[in-house]
């Protein structure tokens, strides 16, 4: 069962996802940092649940935050979205 961060960390992955499709135009290696950043997400979520986290779970708050700063000049909306994932993220511990 999902708790409530959660299920406010999937939601703003899925308000990113969006962002990121109404932007047009992303650069291949901000494309493959995005999709990095995605499957470590949902690994980490998965993970929880099962209680099975260590120490290479964490800093993905920190990871969104830096591509927040690459995004923020072309793609204010995404910039955005990635620093409340970021937030979210770091409030989890994560």
């Amino acid at each position: 069962m999902l708790n409530e961060n959660d299920s406010n960390l999937k939601a703003h992955l899925k308000t990113l996802h969006r962002s990121l499709a109404e932007t047009g135009e992303v650069d291949e290696e901000l494309q493959m940092l995005l999709r990095q950043l995605d499957g470590d997400i949902k690994q980490v979520l998965e993970r929880r649940a099962d209680a099975d986290l260590d120490a290479n779970t964490y800093g993905l708050g920190s990871r969104t935050q830096e591509l927040s700063a690459r995004f923020d000049s072309r793609h204010p909306n995404v910039s955005a979205a990635l620093r409340q994932l970021g937030n979210i993220l770091s409030s989890m511990g994560i």
